[in-house]
């Protein structure tokens, strides 16, 4: 277990650019096991969880070459099947949360796949009924293993087009049965489909590979069946969480920060976000620039007067994987916000953390905390504490930096699974932060 050491309290300055969407990157990677073409992708991130899915792709017979940077090409011309049903996938897709978008290629492509019940942050219960039912009503049949923990997915024939309605607007749980639905025999519509802008990526990719998907962007997918994919070229786009997250650190210590090409059109409700917690941002191109907070920063009101709600929703609502940083920087704020997270059970779990480090948190149950901000009249102190998440992760990391004193996060893995050379970005941003490796 690695360790950050962090020596607080001091402003930065300097540009960063986003590196690729974590989020998509784990949508396309699964989806060039729809093809036999090569298919080439660029600005891969260079990030734990992104790593483990290329490697499980490597050993399930994937042909890849690492072209630049960033880019790598895909060939699944030649599938090692033996490697699904033995011990080294259970193990390794159990490691993964992203592991479950697997399934729909796989089941589309060779008509039967098993997959261990996914790893991943511990932020609550994240069912997988979406993606069973969905694939049930293309006319797969489905078991659980409960011994071996082993999902079972098969059909005996082509997958056939239907129309689904989801419970629910899951993002892994859309793109895994639109994955699964463009290689089925007629017409499919989804209803209540995610419409974040890595599914719309992902949309977009398998269209340019000759797949037919129109109402991208919108909660209704119309997706008629083709018979084969071709391959492809595809970016990912930047890291909207990651922007999401160096606009907080900006703003908590009092930094000014430029981050390039952040493609404004795709960062939704973002932006107007941070702005009601009373930070400056501005469009300069495709960048977006924080001035230097000198004089803090006031938290807006309701216009009936009443104090600022935020919470999360699906696409184009405030996604969930900010909320956690939204609570840190509302610690330093003027003004006080009722933080709202709608969708995990467990994701305000650290605030603790932040409550030992001398913020104002009422944590009302585990979906709501009211955050009381110091207006830097009161520095949050410097202590030793263990990420339990990336989110979080990040968001304590973003907390020790802004505060005067020496910090240590242990655990760090959980941010290197989300973030590309963290501390490598920050120093030479001019933060003080050390990476303190244990065996």
């Amino acid at each position: 277990m690695g360790t950050f050491k962090i020596n607080g309290g001091k402003s930065l300055k300097g540009e960063i650019t986003p590196q690729g969407a974590k989020n998509e990157a784990l949508q396309i990677l699964c989806a060039v096991l729809l093809t036999k073409n090569k298919v080439t992708i660029h600005n891969i991130p260079d990030i734990k969880d992104v790593n483990a899915l290329i490697g499980i792709l490597k050993k399930l017979g994937v042909k890849i070459k690492n072209l630049d940077k960033g880019s790598y090409s895909f060939k699944s011309d030649a599938l090692n099947l033996d490697y699904l049903s033995s011990a080294a996938f259970k193990k390794d897709g159990a490691s993964l949360r992203g592991s479950v978008m697997l399934m729909g290629p796989l089941l589309s492509r060779l008509g039967k796949v098993f997959l261990p019940k996914p790893g991943g942050d511990k932020i609550g219960r994240r069912r997988l009924d979406t993606h069973f039912q969905g694939f049930l009503k293309l006319g797969a049949s489905f078991e659980y293993d409960k011994i071996e923990k082993l999902y079972c997915l098969e059909r005996s024939k082509r997958l056939k087009g239907t129309a689904i309605i989801l419970d629910e607007a899951s993002v892994t749980g859309t793109a895994n049965i639109v994955m699964a639905a463009v290689l089925a025999k007629g017409t499919t519509t989804i209803y209540n489909a995610a419409c974040e802008p890595y599914l719309q990526q992902l949309c977009k990719m398998l269209n340019n590979m000759g797949a037919k998907i129109s109402g991208i962007s919108s909660n209704y997918l119309t997706i008629k069946g083709v018979d084969s994919l071709e391959g492809c070229s595809h970016t990912i786009l930047p890291d909207m969480i990651e922007i999401g997250s160096w606009i907080g650190l900006a703003a908590m210590t009092k930094s000014e920060i430029l981050i390039k090409n952040v493609s404004w059109e795709n960062l939704g409700i973002i932006p107007n976000t941070f702005r009601k917690l009373g930070i400056t941002l501005e469009k300069r191109g495709d960048d977006l620039f924080i001035p230097a907070h000198k004089n803090g920063y006031t938290i807006e009101r309701h216009i009936d007067g009443s104090f600022m709600t935020i919470s999360d929703a699906p696409w184009p609502g405030f996604t969930p994987d900010l909320l956690s940083i939204v609570l840190v920087v509302a610690t330093q704020a003027k003004g006080e916000v009722l933080i709202h997270q709608k969708m995990f059970e467990s994701r305000l779990f650290f605030v603790d953390k932040l409550i030992d480090m001398g913020a104002k948190v009422i944590l009302c149950d585990p979906h709501r905390a009211t955050v009381i901000g110091h207006n830097f009249k009161h520095l949050l102190k410097p202590m030793t504490m263990i990420s339990p998440d990336i989110r979080a992760g990040i968001s304590l990391l973003i907390a020790a930096l802004s505060a005067k004193g020496t910090s240590y996060i242990q655990n760090n893995e959980q941010i290197d699974r989300g973030y590309q050379y963290i501390d490598t970005r920050l120093r030479a941003l001019g933060a003080d932060i050390t990476r303190i490796e244990e065996d």
